[in-house]
């Protein structure tokens, strides 16, 4: 496939016009071209349709890919479209050619595809004969048909003049009424004003349905039942019109209570002719958008389906209607039907219709538009028949259970339906596909074809279950639920069947073969093997064994039936947050909280740890930590996931956790404002929130918030002092302070070092007013004095790390400083030349994560009152050096306030991070067991 050629100054060919000429058949003469090098070439050397070469499908998805397989058919090169966002879209992979739309950022995605005058200008520059333009987007835009025939172009479908006759129901209604054909009773023209609403409404009652005049696919479009919800609903259909279509009017009519939705596919020539390919039942849909479809309609009356028949070639004779369109009818439950419109375009649905008829109508489309005649097609009425029944079913990247939400992401397994009977017609249905949020949510129609209706349902019904799709959800559940449904089964649907069955929801998910074998294994391990007579019992199935914990003091075996009383939570119960906060402070040493009981567990188990799998370790917990900082075990994630998926109470887990653990401070992750919500709650509600879980046995808030927005965290901050219970104010490691410190926030840090370094690095090198002027000149000397330096004194070994020097860096930093660097009297001089002469560490003091946003950030959270400083590395991406750094800023300035630091291992350098706060003065740090460290 080509994405550029070179532009040619060819004028477009024209249409051949004999009547008698055979169209879609070999040539006559049977010559062949020597000279052809492609494959098209070599077929167009065969066809009698060689005058025209290219044809540009000016839509994306899936019918562009339908329509390029029959152009390849009809021995035509195919140019796709396609916008920046859909660059990696399949049917751009499938044309010979694909352009891009514009420039990037030009067009949003959608406009890309209403560029009309840039796509009839690639479609110029590249030598096309023909546009097709599938549906939607300027299929039906009488502008662009006008300019694609003015520009010498070929346009696929009805003439300009029909597509503006036809163009909004109004002028389809008029143009029926004319003819004769049954209208629903509604109003004679456009609607802009609501007076004129209310006067239908006082003449023929309720209910009705306000539809856009200039737009369809459900916008603008509301039902109405009674008078009191009139006004509220004409108004936001109004403004749906007005948004969707640029023209805010609206057409009103009598509402039919459950009709069915019948349309007639037709094709028309040149010539005048008009036939029908018979009639589609698109009744199952949901807000107005088609979901499954049936051809032909079963159960409808032959009478009744002759008369929508005759009448739908009647209507469009009565316009000289050219090419393929469909014209849509309501059939009451008297079997009384009534025209809505006539749609000039191909259909979504067109799939079922080639099923049962054998007709290619994209084909038809394109050798009509190149002046080909129905006879010619061998398409005359009296040849056309049917052939069984089709159903499509519009598999879409939508979650039923979030009320079709469309969902997007990558998907990971892609396997399709097939065999006898099933027909694909996808867009971007593969595996490594992405699915962006910019266009419609279909993914690929799949149609079954049966001898009888029900053969069709249960082809239908196998296709469905066959389909592997990941990553995205889909409908396919839902789709099954309608397909078994009674009144699906008995064809008996109408147009608001899914709006008015809740069952259809109630949905069974598919389970791959990956999952049955995982739950195979599970089951085998947990309960050993059921096959009769096969030794052996599962390990599983013994008590588990626990390890027998011994007196520090005495050596001798602790009992552990009933709950350690030595902690630190003593203090915080006999004297209080800030007496417990001083004790820590105090504490020589850096203590431990363990995560196993939450963040550690859920990254490794996606917080699924019952609460009696807690509840059976938490004697011998309260023994093994009895001096731990904490157990983070509560909030965050763990409220919800307890609730919604273990069906627990969170409550009562911290009820039985804190009766079996009395002597361990217990922490929780509350979200500043959002509580353990995923949004902001109201005030009172996070008070609420953390007074009672105060009094159920919460002792420490880690209060925190992901955007470190100071307001945020108040509210949690202020909710936990009156509750009384111990506030960690939060500050959530954002980014890599380390790589953007500027000098004016290290120095203080470095001038106690300086301090006592200065006189150290003099004595170490001996120096005098002897040896100054030699120094330069002895770069041995130099190197050797600086590896004695490196090798005795452990304060200039962390002095130099923290300049991010190794021993290397350090020797090669001596070799090449001058005694008058180290003569100057500031550490500021000191660390400004070193930084700019020597070690070259960055100064960025612009980057916003920075060691200055952070100790800002500190000086707010202190003021707040609170009783611990946290820092929370969520990311995991917290450096050993920027520990040292942040952790020893903030304990030089609040000598006083104890120090946490928490964490999620994810890069895999938590320990030796946790090591490096713990040295610059941390008083507590996370840990968690091996597997979940």
């Amino acid at each position: 496939m080509a994405d550029t050629t070179e532009p040619t100054s060819a004028e477009p060919p024209q249409a051949p016009h004999d009547k008698n000429e055979t169209w879609g058949t070999a040539h006559p003469d049977g010559e062949t071209h020597a000279s052809a090098n492609t494959v098209h070439q070599r077929l167009r050397a065969n066809s009698s349709i060689m005058q025209l070469k290219k044809i540009l499908v000016a839509n994306r998805g899936e019918i562009p890919i339908r329509i390029f397989r029959t152009a390849h058919e009809l021995s035509l090169q195919t140019v796709a479209v396609f916008s920046y966002e859909d660059r990696l879209s399949m049917h751009r992979q499938k044309a010979d050619e694909a352009y891009v739309i514009g420039k990037r950022g030009q067009y949003t995605p959608v406009q890309a595809y209403l560029a009309g005058d840039e796509i009839i200008k690639i479609a110029l520059e590249h030598d096309c004969s023909l546009i097709h333009p599938g549906y939607g987007f300027l299929s039906e835009n009488y502008e662009f048909a006008k300019k694609v025939e003015e520009a010498g172009l070929i346009w696929v479908g009805p003439s300009p003049d029909t597509i503006n006759a036809l163009g909004d129901k109004v002028s389809a209604r008029k143009l029926a009424m004319k003819c004769d054909v049954p209208c629903v009773p509604g109003t004679p023209g456009p609607v802009a004003k609501f007076e004129e609403v209310k006067s239908f409404t006082d003449e023929h009652g309720f209910p009705i349905i306000i539809k856009a005049a200039f737009g369809g696919g459900g916008r603008g479009m509301r039902v109405v039942w009674k008078q009191e919800e009139l006004k509220d609903n004409f108004e936001r259909a109004t403004s749906e019109a007005k948004s969707a279509f640029g023209n805010g009017t609206v057409f009103v009519e009598r509402f039919l209570y459950r009709p069915k939705h019948i349309e007639v596919q037709l094709l028309g020539d040149n010539h005048g002719n008009v036939v029908h390919l018979y009639e589609r039942d698109c009744s199952v849909q949901r807000r107005h958008q088609k979901v499954v479809e049936l051809a032909p309609a079963k159960d409808l009356p032959q009478e009744t389906r002759d008369k929508i028949l005759n009448d739908a070639v009647k209507l469009a004779k009565s316009v000289n209607y050219r090419n393929a369109g469909t014209a849509e009818f309501l059939v009451d439950q008297e079997n009384r039907y009534y025209f809505i419109e006539i749609n000039p375009r191909i259909q979504v649905e067109h799939t079922i219709t080639e099923e049962i008829t054998g007709i290619d109508i994209v084909a038809a489309q394109i050798q009509i538009a190149a002046g080909a005649s129905l006879q010619q097609l061998g398409l005359t009425q009296d040849r056309i028949s049917t052939r069984g029944f089709a159903i499509q079913c519009r598999i879409t990247t939508e979650d039923p259970s979030q009320a079709f939400k469309p969902d997007t992401g990558k998907i990971e397994v892609y396997r399709s339906a097939g065999g006898n009977g099933v027909r694909l017609d996808g867009g971007n249905g593969f595996a490594g596909a992405i699915i962006t949020p910019h266009y419609d949510s279909m993914l690929v129609k799949c149609t079954c074809h049966g001898s009888t209706y029900e053969i069709a349902r249960r082809k239908m019904l196998r296709a469905l279950v066959e389909f592997r799709i990941r990553g995205v959800k889909t409908n396919i559940p839902f789709l099954a639920s309608l397909l078994t449904h009674p009144t699906f089964i008995d064809s008996q649907c109408w147009t608001t069947f899914i709006d008015d069955t809740p069952e259809l929801f109630t949905l069974i998910g598919s389970q791959n073969r990956a999952q049955k074998l995982l739950a195979y294994l599970g089951d085998l391990a947990v309960n050993g093997s059921q096959i009769k007579g096969q030794i052996g019992e599962s390990k599983l199935q013994g008590d588990i064994l626990m390890p027998t914990l011994l007196d520090p003091k005495t050596e001798k075996p602790l009992d552990v039936s009933t709950p350690c009383k030595e902690g630190w939570r003593n203090i915080l119960v006999s004297d209080g947050p800030a007496a417990f906060a001083k004790a820590i402070r105090k504490n020589k040493g850096c203590l431990i909280m363990d995560t196993t009981w939450r963040d550690a567990h859920q990254s490794l188990l996606a917080t699924r740890m019952r609460t009696v799998d807690l509840c059976n370790i938490a004697l011998h917990t309260s023994h093994a930590l009895s001096n731990a900082f904490a157990l983070e075990n509560w909030g965050g994630a763990t409220f919800d996931v307890a609730m919604r998926f273990l069906y627990e109470d969170p409550w009562d887990r911290l009820r039985k956790m804190r009766k079996l653990v009395p002597n361990i401070p217990f922490q929780m992750l509350l979200r500043g404002a959002n509580g353990v919500a995923y949004s902001s709650l109201p005030d009172n509600a996070i008070y609420h929130f953390c007074d009672q879980a105060k009094r159920n046995g919460m002792d420490i808030f880690r209060v925190f918030d992901a955007l470190n927005d100071v307001e945020q965290l108040e509210v949690g901050v202020k909710a936990v002092l009156k509750a009384g219970g111990v506030c960690e104010g939060t500050i959530c490691y954002s980014g890599d302070s380390d790589a953007g410190k500027s000098l004016h926030a290290i120095t203080p840090f470095y001038s106690s070092f300086w301090t006592g370094l200065r006189p150290l690095f003099l004595g170490l090198l001996e120096l005098d007013t002897q040896t100054f002027p030699h120094w330069n000149r002895d770069v041995q000397k130099r190197t050797s004095t600086f590896h004695r330096a490196w090798s005795s004194h452990s304060h200039l070994r962390c002095f130099t790390r923290l300049l991010g020097l190794g021993e290397l860096g350090f020797i090669n930093a001596g070799r090449c400083s001058t005694p008058s660097i180290l003569a100057l009297d500031t550490p500021h001089q000191y660390m400004t030349t070193m930084h700019k002469k020597v070690v070259g560490l960055p100064s960025n003091p612009k980057k916003k994560y920075n060691l200055e946003y952070y100790l800002n950030l500190a000086d707010k959270i202190v003021k707040m009152g609170v009783h611990i400083i946290a820092i929370k590395d969520m990311a995991g991406v917290l450096k050993p050096r920027a520990a040292t750094l942040l952790v020893g800023h903030i304990r030089e300035k609040y000598p006083d306030l104890p120090i946490h630091v928490h964490t999620h291992d994810s890069a895999g350098t938590g320990v030796a991070s946790m090591v490096a706060c713990a040295q610059a003065g941390a008083d507590a740090v996370d840990a968690a067991t091996d597997s979940m460290s």
